[in-house]
């Protein structure tokens, strides 16, 4: 069916209307009317080509929300009206280790991304949530509970949220653990919130003075001002877990002697260009790590819309038009919004 959308034709061309070709829901499809999607900085860097192999024309957008208005014949876990969620992923193997273990995201034979991943059904590449509606296989389809009136800003928990939530939930936050949250923008300002939820001590760290209060309003316990030597030292050695929003080339070595013994810093944000390589002396005379999470999978994806909902937690979202998605973009490379845009899609199907 023909749908509405926004694409990127190529790195140099700004976004504008565009018909794209959604397939007809099969045996396993839900089709979703899309209600709202959220701007992750992943949409800039791919509709201007800074990550390689961007298959152009690019519809961007995986931080959808809608409603659904068709399924298969066996579908058995949604139904036409319900509210619905799609992430990162449309599709993998569902047959290796990680799959099996409810982690799609390591797919042994790479999942299928929302936006720009490989399909054998119609084009070449699949478009994302910029657009009217999508189909997608049940078992990446996820349950919304929260209230209607929060659904705008329960989109950018579909990316934000679970790239914060899964290396949260592996390396054990919680009680009695003192977590580092690097960075406070779209993915940050999740981190402080799911982190402050699951009982941990937090700390949050930002170069801006101007971002202290924003971050205990969000539910740190303490921030720190990361280019002050003094206020960094008094918390030497003193972290059991640190994750690391940044999405910029940054001193690495800053944050790891904040671990203590056997303390992880886990890096979810991903720079245009590296970080300086850290000095190896900091990880072995300690035993601490440097490690990377990617999103997570479908089941703890839904365990954190479930633990979302159950205690009212959904992102900072500013809504815009679609048509403004090219002044959203140049205010994002600016840090200029607390903390994601999210676009009604109802300016996209309203307009001519």
């Amino acid at each position: 069916m023909l749908t509405k959308a926004y694409a990127a034709q190529s790195p140099t061309t700004p976004l504008s209307p565009f018909a794209i070709e959604r397939r007809a829901p099969g045996p396993r499809d839900v089709a979703i009317d899309i209600l709202f999607c959220g701007v992750c900085h992943s949409d800039l860097h791919s509709v201007r080509g800074e990550w390689p192999n961007i298959p152009f024309p690019c519809v961007p957008g995986h931080e959808i929300v809608g409603r659904v208005t068709a399924v298969g014949a066996a579908v058995s876990k949604f139904k036409a009206g319900d509210v619905a969620a799609v992430g990162c992923m449309v599709g993998s193997c569902r047959r290796c280790i990680s799959c099996d273990d409810g982690l799609e995201q390591y797919c042994e034979h790479g999942f299928i991304q929302t936006y720009n991943g490989s399909t054998t059904g119609v084009g070449d590449n699949t478009f994302g949530g910029y657009s009217a509606a999508i189909v997608v296989d049940e078992h990446f389809v996820l349950r919304v509970s929260h209230p209607e009136t929060d659904l705008a800003a329960v989109s950018p928990l579909l990316c934000a949220g679970i790239t914060t939530w899964s290396p949260l939930r592996h390396w054990k936050a919680g009680p009695g653990k003192k977590v580092g949250i690097v960075g406070i923008g779209g993915l940050g300002h999740m981190g402080i919130k799911l982190a402050h939820a699951l009982g941990a001590h937090v700390v949050a760290f930002t170069t801006s003075p101007g971002k202290i209060e924003a971050a205990h309003a969000l539910g740190a316990d303490e921030v720190v001002v990361s280019k002050n030597a003094e206020e960094m030292g008094a918390h030497a050695h003193s972290f059991d877990f640190i994750l690391n929003t940044v999405a910029a080339p940054h001193d690495l070595d800053a944050f790891v002697t904040l671990l203590k013994r056997d303390g992880t810093m886990t890096l979810v944000g991903a720079p245009s260009s590296p970080h300086p390589s850290p000095n190896v002396f900091n990880l072995i005379f300690g035993r601490r790590s440097i490690a990377g999470s990617l999103i997570g999978g479908i089941a703890e994806t839904q365990e954190m819309l479930d633990f979302c909902a159950e205690r009212g937690i959904v992102a900072d979202i500013e809504m815009i038009a679609m048509q403004e998605i090219e002044k959203a973009y140049a205010r994002m490379l600016k840090s200029d919004v607390k903390y994601r845009f999210v676009i009604d899609m109802a300016t996209l199907k309203q307009a001519a």
